[in-house]
């Protein structure tokens, strides 16, 4: 299973939980209430998940409100990926490996 970084950015007021996976890593907004970007995120997600199962670990420098929104977060994250990945198993929606 691949491991990838997850960080809190902080830009003026804005706290930004980015999952370091891919190219371009995504991005939720934390501090906004704005559910079809996080539709978006997971349906990145998906696409990355078809190649094989992964997980995200928190790196963070303090630990403060954010931090403990984003390591809930990042730790139910990580459950509904395993279990969409077990599903598109059973389905075999995965990519074949070369």
């Amino acid at each position: 299973m691949e491991t990838y970084k997850a960080k809190i950015k902080k830009e003026g007021d804005k706290a930004i939980l980015e999952l370091g996976i891919g190219e371009e890593p995504l991005h939720i907004v934390l501090t906004e209430d704005k559910p079809n970007d996080v539709k978006k995120v997971f349906n990145d997600l998906l696409h990355h998940l078809k190649k094989g199962v992964f997980e995200f670990e928190l790196e963070s420098e303090k630990e403060d409100l954010f931090f403990f929104i984003s390591q809930e977060y990042t730790k139910q994250l990580n459950s509904e990926l395993k279990g969409v990945y077990d599903e598109m198993k059973d389905y075999a929606l995965l990519q074949e490996e070369e």
